[in-house]
C-alpha cells in the first residue's frame, strides 16, 4: 500500500507544474499541525510558535540556530553583580504592524500582563518573579527580579516573552499584531496561514522573502507529494520516505537536533501509577532502540531523563532501568498486580513518534504483563483531556520547549508529579548565580526524575526537514520551535 501511495505521489509530481519555482520572493512551508490560535504567549501548542515567533512577533532577545542569545528588540543589556537587575537599551524606530510606535511602555505592559492573576501565559512564573519593571525613558527598561534567574536572557527570546501591542492584545489569537518582519494576511482554517512583508518593518530592505505561506498538511505522504509537485518548498516527511530516489537531485535533506524530549507521559496521581514499582515496571519494559528503529527509522537519541543530550549539563541515565521484561513482571507482582494491569494509552495525531511509537510501546508493555488500550485522539482532544483535565493513564508526546525540566516542579502540571525535594533543587537551580552550582543542581534533578521513573523517557526528537534546492537559510537545528523566514532566500 505504501509503495502505491509513493508511486502516486511521484506521478502527480510529473503531471503538476512546478508552481513554487516561479516566485523567487516567496516560500511555502508545510507544517504538520494547524495552530489553535496565533498568540504564542498563551497557547501550549508548538505550532503557534513555529509559525509566528520571529515572523509576526519579536522579543527583547532572539535565539539563533546555534542556541546563541542575540539582540532583537533590545540592542544591549547589562546585568547587576547579584543577578537581580537587568537594564535593557531598546532598539529605536521600531513599529508594530498596526503602525503604533514601540517603546519601553510596551515591554512593561506585556510583562505585567503576563504576570497578572488572570494571565494565561504558560510560563507565568518567569514574569511573577519580576519584582518591578521601570521605564526611565522610552528606550530603557529596568527589570528587578525577586530571585536571580541566570536563564532570563534566553527565556526572553522564547515565544512566551514576545512583546505585544496593548491595543491588539485581546485579539492576537485571531488577528495578531507584533513588531516582526511579517504581517498577518489571512488564516484559512484547515488549509493555510499567509503572511507578507510588513511595510512597518525597520529592516525590510534586507529581507529577500516577501510572502510566506504555511500550509497545514497533517498526512506525511501528502507533504511528500506536495514537495514533488512543487506546491511546497520545505516539509518534514515520514522517515521511511527520506531514502526515496524522488528526493535526489532537487532537494536537500537537513538532519539536526531539537530540544524535544519524547516521553511516555504518566499520570502519577492515578492509583496504579502512583506506585513507584508500577512506574519502574513500565521503565523496565521499554526498549528505546526498538522504538527509535521502528517508529523513527533510526533517527533519534535515547534519553533517560527529561533533558536534552545537546545540553552541556546532560547526564546519560538511560541505564537507570535497563530493558528487562522479566523484571517488569516481577515488579508488577510486587506492586499487587500478579495478573497484569490494564492501562489506557492516549495518542495524539503525530504519525511517527506517537502513533507508530505508541503501537511499539504498547506491544512492549504487554510483553511485560500490562494490558494496554490505545485511544487515538486529535490535538484538541489531547489538550483538553490529557493536558488540561489530566484524564489519562499514559500518553506519548514530545516536549519541545528548551530547558523545560522545571515543568516537573509546576503545581497542577499534567504529570501530577509532586516531589518537594525536586522542587527545592529546581528552585535553587533557577536562582543560582554560579553556573557551576546550577550545573550540579540540574544534574541532581535529572537523576531524581530518572530514579522516580516519573515518565517513560524515550528519545530526543530529531530535526529532519526536506528543502528544495536553492532555498537557503532554513534552520538545520531547532533549539526552539521557530521558522525564521526573514533569514531565508533563494540562491537561484
Amino acid at each position: 500500500m505504501k509503495k502505491f501511495i509513493l508511486a502516486a505521489a511521484v506521478a502527480s509530481a510529473v503531471l503538476s507544474p512546478l508552481a513554487a519555482h516561479a516566485a523567487r520572493d516567496s516560500v511555502t512551508i508545510a507544517v504538520r499541525l494547524e495552530p489553535p490560535g496565533l498568540d504564542p504567549r498563551t497557547g501550549a501548542a508548538a505550532a503557534i510558535s513555529l509559525t509566528t515567533l520571529y515572523n509576526i512577533y519579536e522579543g527583547l532577545t532572539r535565539i539563533g540556530e546555534d542556541s546563541s542569545i542575540n539582540p532583537l528588540l533590545a540592542d544591549s543589556w547589562t546585568v547587576s553583580d547579584d543577578g537581580k537587575t537587568y537594564t535593557f537599551k531598546l532598539k529605536k524606530g521600531v513599529k508594530f504592524q498596526d503602525g503604533s510606535d514601540f517603546d519601553s511602555s510596551d515591554v512593561k505592559y506585556t510583562f505585567e500582563a503576563n504576570a497578572a492573576p488572570d494571565s494565561q501565559v504558560k510560563r507565568k512564573e518567569r514574569f511573577t518573579n519580576m519584582e518591578s519593571i521601570e521605564t526611565p525613558d522610552a528606550s530603557t527598561v529596568v527589570i528587578k527580579l525577586k530571585e536571580p534567574n541566570p536563564q532570563l536572557l534566553a527565556q526572553l527570546g522564547e515565544a512566551t516573552a514576545v512583546i505585544v501591542d496593548p491595543k491588539s492584545d485581546k485579539t492576537n489569537a485571531t488577528d495578531p499584531v507584533g513588531t516582526g518582519p511579517y504581517k498577518f494576511d489571512s488564516w484559512t482554517k484547515g488549509d493555510s496561514l499567509k503572511l507578507s512583508l510588513a511595510d512597518t518593518y525597520r529592516d525590510k530592505k534586507d529581507i529577500a522573502i516577501k510572502k510566506v505561506t504555511f500550509r497545514f498538511i497533517g498526512d506525511g505522504t501528502a507533504r511528500f507529494a506536495g514537495l514533488l509537485a512543487g506546491d511546497v518548498d520545505a516539509a518534514d516527511v515520514p522517515n521511511e520516505m527520506l531514502s526515496s530516489d524522488a528526493l535526489k537531485g532537487d532537494f536537500n535533506i537537513l538532519v539536526g537536533n531539537t530540544n524535544g524530549e519524547t516521553i511516555l507521559s504518566t499520570n502519577n496521581a492515578r492509583e496504579p501509577l502512583s506506585k513507584l514499582k508500577v512506574r519502574q515496571a513500565i521503565a523496565h519494559a521499554i526498549n528505546r532502540k526498538e522504538i527509535i528503529d521502528g517508529a523513527m527509522y533510526g533517527y533519534g537519541t535515547p534519553i533517560g531523563s527529561h533533558f536534552s543530550p545537546q545540553d552541556p549539563d546532560y547526564v546519560d541515565l538511560t541505564g537507570t532501568y535497563p530493558y528487562d521484561p522479566a523484571k517488569s513482571k516481577e515488579l508488577l507482582k510486587e506492586a499487587g498486580y500478579p495478573n497484569g494491569l490494564e492501562l489506557t494509552l492516549k495518542l495524539p495525531p503525530v504519525e511517527d513518534y506517537a502513533r507508530k511509537g505508541g503501537q511499539i510501546v504498547a506491544s512492549q508493555l504487554e510483553k511485560a504483563g500490562f494490558k494496554i488500550k490505545i485511544i487515538n485522539v486529535d490535538w484538541a482532544q489531547w489538550l483538553d483531556q490529557v493536558y488540561k483535565k489530566k484524564n489519562y493513564d499514559l500518553s506519548i508526546v514530545s516536549h519541545v520547549e528548551p530547558m523545560d525540566i522545571g515543568i516537573y516542579a509546576r503545581k497542577g502540571y499534567y504529570f501530577n508529579y509532586d516531589n518537594p525535594k525536586f522542587n527545592e533543587i529546581m528552585a535553587r537551580a533557577d536562582s543560582a548565580v554560579s553556573m557551576e552550582d546550577r550545573s550540579k543542581l540540574l544534574k541532581e534533578a535529572q537523576k531524581i526524575l530518572a530514579d522516580d521513573a516519573v515518565n517513560g523517557y524515550l528519545f530526543e526528537l530529531p530535526r529532519i526537514i526536506v528543502v528544495r534546492k536553492g532555498l537557503t537559510g532554513v534552520w538545520k537545528d531547532l533549539p526552539l520551535f521557530a521558522t525564521d523566514v526573514a533569514r531565508m532566500s533563494w540562491s537561484n
